[in-house]
């Protein structure tokens, strides 16, 4: 059975991404926590690779790391899913929706940090996070001509990928137009994005590194 080491799942979009393909899917795993910044972390991710993060899939005797290599191997492991779009060129953009995520859009990743249980409106937002909203929101757009509810039609890595986001436009709340926000409410009420939140919401683990902003007793724990 395949092994999927992730980490907080209130804060770490990278682990989200595979988990919520996975089990959108339906594909069969265990799922091993590994709590970020703790002094058991490094070593722990750092015995499942070189680069001590998260997530890592395991099957067998091979690892697989960075949610990007682990959405390709899953698609290729599972081909009776299909996790890119059956369509050549649906499948070559969705790659490149998950390629822009996963290299670009820093700004809002550094500053609206993945915080699911929090309510934050307006917190994080400047013209260089605007910048990076609106290219995301371009490439949601093209994306839903296909029909929706989902980037491509059907559910794929490509909502996997973004799903993170949809978590920080729901938390920090910027102004989005009302087809955007029809798109990020479709991803939250999907089965595997409402049961990561869930779980998420329940951790009730506070790290003040991702939050600077509040304190322990403000963030309610």
């Amino acid at each position: 059975m395949l092994t999927l080491y992730i980490g907080n799942k209130n804060y770490s979009s990278w682990s989200m991404r595979p988990w919520v393909a996975m089990t959108a899917f339906g594909i069969d795993f265990r799922e091993r926590q590994m709590l970020l910044d703790t002094p058991e972390f490094a070593a722990q991710a750092g015995a499942l690779s070189a680069v001590a993060r998260v997530p890592v899939l395991v099957d067998d005797d091979l690892t697989v790391w960075d949610s990007l290599a682990i959405g390709e191997y899953l698609a290729e492991r599972f081909p009776q899913h299909a996790l890119w779009p059956r369509d050549r060129v649906a499948r070559a953009r969705a790659r490149s929706l998950c390629a822009s995520m996963h290299s670009g859009f820093g700004v809002l990743r550094a500053s609206m940090v993945m915080n699911i249980e929090a309510e934050l409106p307006g917190r994080g937002w400047n013209l260089d996070v605007q910048h990076d909203i609106d290219q995301i929101l371009a490439l949601w757009q093209d994306a839903l001509r296909s029909g929706g509810p989902f980037l491509f039609g059907d559910f794929g890595l490509a909502d996997a990928f973004y799903a993170p986001v949809c978590m920080r436009f729901r938390t920090y709340r910027p102004e989005l137009p009302d087809w955007a926000w029809r798109y990020v409410d479709a991803v939250a009420a999907h089965s595997a994005v409402a049961a990561w939140a869930a779980q998420a919401r329940a951790e009730r683990i506070y790290l003040p590194a991702d939050e600077p902003y509040r304190t322990r007793a403000q963030a309610g724990y």
